[in-house]
C-alpha cells in the first residue's frame, strides 16, 4: 500500500480580524496577510508533529505562513522545499460595495470568495477556472511524490485550497482516513489511495466550499 497524503493548515497569522474596513482597504489587508507569519506562542498540535516526523516528504508553500508552519511541526530539523503551486487560491476584494460599508476581514473573506466562486477574477488574478486546473496540478504532485517515495507526503497549505485538493483526491480514488481540527488553524486531513492509479487518473472535480 502507499503512504498518506497528508494536507495541514498553517497556524493562526499574526493579524487583526477584529478591525472593520471597506472592501477596497480589505484588498490591502489580503495583501498584507500574504506577507505575514505567525502569531507568536503557538504550538503545534502532537499529532501534526507526529505525521511531519515520519513523512517521507514535507512541501509548503511560499507564502510565510506555510513557511513558518512547516518549520515549526519538523522542529527546524528538514528543509522544506517551497513551491508556489501550493499558495491559496486569492481572495480579491469584492465589486460594487461603497466606502460606508465596513466589515471584519473574515466577513470580507466569505463575500469576496462567493464573488471569485462565481467568476470574479479582476485583472492579474486568478480566476476560479485556473486555481481549479492549478489544484489538479497540485494532485498531481502529491501523488507523484507518494509514488516515488512510497511513504507518507506532509503538505502544509492553506485552508480554502486544501478543500480544493480534497475534493479532487476524493474524486481520483482516494480515501480520508482522518481529519484533525476541522477547518481551523493547525488543521490536518490525511488520505490513503483505494482506487488503482490508472484507473483514477484524469478525474477532476469542483470545491463546492465558499469561505475563507
Amino acid at each position: 500500500m502507499t503512504g498518506m497524503i497528508v494536507t495541514a493548515r498553517h497556524g493562526r497569522p499574526n493579524v487583526d480580524r477584529s478591525v472593520k474596513i471597506t472592501a477596497r482597504e480589505y484588498g490591502f489587508w489580503w495583501a498584507n496577510y500574504d506577507k505575514t507569519g505567525l502569531a507568536p506562542g503557538q504550538t503545534p498540535p502532537d499529532g501534526l508533529v507526529n505525521i511531519a516526523s515520519e513523512a517521507e516528504v514535507v512541501l509548503c508553500s511560499t507564502l510565510p505562513r506555510a513557511i513558518e508552519t512547516a518549520d515549526r511541526v519538523t522542529n527546524g530539523a528538514r528543509i522544506v522545499p517551497r513551491d508556489a503551486l501550493f499558495v491559496e487560491a486569492p481572495l480579491p476584494p469584492p465589486p460594487f460595495f461603497p466606502d460606508f460599508i465596513k466589515l471584519t476581514p473574515t466577513t470580507w473573506g466569505v463575500i469576496s470568495r462567493a464573488f471569485w466562486f462565481v467568476g470574479y477574477a479582476p485583472e492579474g488574478c486568478e480566476s476560479h477556472r485556473r486555481a481549479r486546473r492549478r489544484v489538479k496540478k497540485v494532485v498531481e504532485r502529491l501523488t507523484s511524490e507518494v509514488d516515488k517515495v512510497d511513504g507518507d507526503v506532509l503538505l502544509c497549505a492553506h485552508g480554502y485550497l486544501n478543500w480544493m485538493v480534497h475534493r479532487v483526491l476524493i474524486k481520483r480514488g482516494w480515501k480520508l482516513v482522518d481529519h484533525q481540527g476541522g477547518n481551523d488553524y493547525w488543521s490536518h486531513r490525511a488520505y490513503r489511495r483505494q482506487t488503482p492509479p490508472a484507473a483514477a487518473s484524469g478525474r477532476s472535480t469542483e470545491a463546492t466550499m465558499a469561505a475563507e
